[in-house]
């Protein structure tokens, strides 16, 4: 189920972004869409809704990736568009955002992406669309930075010292909340 929630939101953005001008706003509804449409099947036959957003943001990564799209740009859509569908629903948009992170990293690691810029570009999307639904903002930079370290221990490697380095010197990033969340996250 997860592999076809990735494939449909890649096509999804995929299709939304080919021959419009608003790619920021075709990709923002585009996510949203079907972030609602992967709640409401999660939560007719039980399964994770946290694994469906965290797919839903690696299928968008994937897709911007496949029509030449800048995946960092994209990041922040993503995250506007994932946090806008969950509030809509009534879900947990904390923890929605700690899985759209975790997806983001996942999908920019699998297209060969600077994952160092996408866990910035998460960590600033999710804070930044938190505070447009009314969210803590605080605690969506934490749980963002908690899901892009998941995502970068999956990848391997440097993964997680280069996720890390990146938000720590990211200068319009809140530095005392991401310490305070690297360290949280026993990273």
């Amino acid at each position: 189920m997860l592999d076809r929630i990735i494939n449909e939101a890649s096509d999804a953005v995929v299709a939304a972004v080919q021959g419009v001008d608003d790619i920021v706003g075709a990709v923002t509804g585009a996510v949203k869409h079907q972030v609602i449409n992967a709640l409401q099947s999660t939560a007719e036959i039980g399964g994770s809704s946290i694994e469906a957003i965290a797919s839903v943001a690696d299928g968008a990564i994937k897709g911007a990736g496949r029509v030449g799209g800048s995946v960092i740009d994209v990041t922040s859509d993503t995250m506007s568009g994932i946090i806008g569908g969950v509030s809509e629903v009534g879900g947990d948009v904390i923890s929605a955002v700690r899985g759209a992170a975790q997806g983001v990293v996942q999908g920019t690691a699998e297209t060969g992406g600077d994952i160092g810029q996408a866990a910035v570009s998460a960590v600033s999307g999710a804070i930044k669309s938190a505070g447009e639904v009314g969210a803590d903002t605080s605690e969506a930079a934490k749980a963002a930075v908690g899901g892009a370290l998941d995502a970068a221990t999956t990848v391997g490697g440097d993964a997680v010292e280069t996720v890390r380095s990146a938000l720590l010197s990211a200068a319009a990033l809140p530095r005392d909340i991401i310490e305070s969340a690297i360290k949280g996250s026993g990273e």
